[in-house]
């Protein structure tokens, strides 16, 4: 293995993980409505779809160069659900705990979302054109790389997580609560629209 290759990936995925992004607003949002428990099935559903995808990237690489209309596609579809997303947070009254428990985001939207995550799709892109090779040049070796960014992404998620659902500790009364529903309701329409920028 190339060592200053391997540096260089972990600066390109460490950044790419921890920054704001679908995956970490909504978790941020999420933890802020229902606690760092229950976002725990929609972090597992990251995690399965985020894997997922980096192997059919891994493999498709080729493919998806060559037809960047089906990517931009998808990157406006997701940009475009993400926003939904974030106008069902905006809009959302502090909850009862029934309320709450049939609201919640489990492990299917956390896998299914992966599909439309425009930066999941760039990350992976940037990353198995520019280190695809650096566990070697068999799909395996592709496997671990996407294990690699497993492993940095998780704690970024659950971090993300953490920080809503301190913040739904200060916000803690029915009008503070309402307040940073839209607060992190807007930041999902904010990340929607960055999407759409950069595309």
């Amino acid at each position: 293995m190339d060592t200053d290759l391997f540096i260089a990936a972990l600066v390109f995925i460490i950044p790419m993980c921890f920054t704001p992004g679908p995956n970490n607003v909504l978790c941020a949002a999420h933890g802020s409505q229902y606690g760092f428990r229950k976002t725990l099935p929609l972090i597992a559903g990251m995690a399965i779809g985020w894997s997922t995808l980096g192997l059919f990237v891994g493999g498709a690489t080729v493919f998806i160069e060559t037809n960047e209309s089906f990517f931009d596609a998808l990157t406006y579809v997701g940009a475009i659900y993400i926003a939904y997303l974030g106008y069902k947070v905006w809009q959302s009254s502090p909850m009862s705990n029934d309320e709450k428990e049939s609201n919640k985001l489990g492990i299917k939207t956390g896998t299914v979302i992966q599909v439309v995550n425009g930066k999941a799709w760039i990350h992976f892109l940037v990353l198995m054109t520019q280190f695809g090779t650096l566990f070697g040049t068999t799909f395996a070796a592709k496997a671990l790389l996407v294990f690699l960014n497993l492993v940095c992404g998780l704690p970024a998620v659950m971090s993300w997580a953490a920080f809503g659902t301190q913040l739904r500790k200060l916000f803690s009364t029915p009008d503070s609560a309402r307040i940073l529903n839209r607060i992190m309701g807007t930041s999902l329409v904010v990340v929607s629209m960055w999407i759409i920028f950069k595309a």
